[in-house]
């Protein structure tokens, strides 16, 4: 029997308009009234993580900022953290400006930006359906790192740096992984996601990476539950799609890809299942778990 099923959301338990189908949030109920733990493994800020955990009932731990941080949502509390520190993201953030390269910084509550652009914007549109307490925060300000030096924040999880020319992009790469004590995300696709204005699908498409300090990832911060739930990694199943699932999808016990997952995420995986607006979390449930 598998004890733990760890979900990455963008890209996987999430189709592309950031929804969930309620056959799907039926099936994630029933796996976890028969025993198994439920843990949405995301990028996301902790409250935004924690919203939807709590709307598909999965609300017991939930992992935030690619393994930065795993949170009890019972408790209200973080049990674990591998911030970035005030002192990382402000030189991280200077570099960004003096290149005039697009980058948002996400804390346990928010993610800062300055403008609606690239993820934020997926973000700001995810939001328009949901209500006030459900949606993610996101602080537009004129100036990230001087926000960030006034306002006392000092746990930050992690920076996603974007733009839309590969050119670009590659000097951003470049410049990033110059810098010690940090881990850079090594995404060599673009990042596909599609939004609604009124009746017609807008596409948002752009090269990005995510910026945390070292050696986070998800598989460490569930490594963590598994040694305090005491559940041993062959009991476990991961889900996701791209290049910050691959630890937790080699080194669970059952590795699953979406259909939508990136070409390297896929050679990783035990299986491969649908993609994420075909019921790929269904399908793998139904198969591994409620059989």
């Amino acid at each position: 029997m598998y004890k733990l099923i760890a979900i990455d959301l963008d890209g996987t338990l999430l189709n592309s308009y950031g929804e969930v189908s309620e056959a799907t949030r039926k099936a994630l109920i029933e796996a976890k009234n028969r025993g198994t733990e439920i843990v949405l493994a995301s990028g996301r800020p902790i409250s935004s993580t924690e919203s939807i955990a709590i709307e598909l009932g999965t609300d017991n731990y939930l992992i935030s900022g690619n393994g930065a941080a795993v949170y009890d949502i019972k408790k209200q509390e973080i049990i674990y953290d591998r911030f970035l520190t005030k002192e990382q993201v402000l030189n991280i953030a200077k570099l960004c400006e003096q290149n005039s390269f697009f980058y948002n910084v996400y804390t346990e509550d928010e993610v800062i930006a300055s403008s609606l652009s690239y993820n934020i914007l997926f973000y700001h549109k995810e939001n328009v359906k949901k209500i006030e307490e459900k949606r993610t925060h996101i602080n537009v300000v004129q100036n990230i790192a001087e926000y960030i030096e006034k306002s006392g924040k000092e746990k930050f999880l992690k920076i996603t740096v974007c733009d839309e020319s590969k050119f670009i992009f590659n000097s951003i790469m470049k410049r990033l992984k110059e810098i010690e004590g940090i881990d850079v995300l090594e995404v060599a696709y673009m990042s596909k996601k599609k939004i609604k204005f009124g009746t017609e699908d807008i596409d948002i498409q752009y090269y990005y990476t995510e910026i945390t300090n070292k050696n986070v990832n998800k598989w460490n911060a569930i490594q963590f539950l598994l040694d305090k739930l005491n559940i041993k990694k062959e009991e476990v199943i991961a889900i996701g799609d791209n290049v910050n699932d691959q630890e937790m999808i080699i080194e669970a016990g059952l590795g699953i890809a979406m259909g939508n997952s990136n070409p390297k995420t896929k050679e990783v995986a035990d299986e491969i299942v649908s993609d994420n607006n075909s019921e790929g979390v269904l399908e793998a449930i139904k198969k591994y778990v409620l059989k």
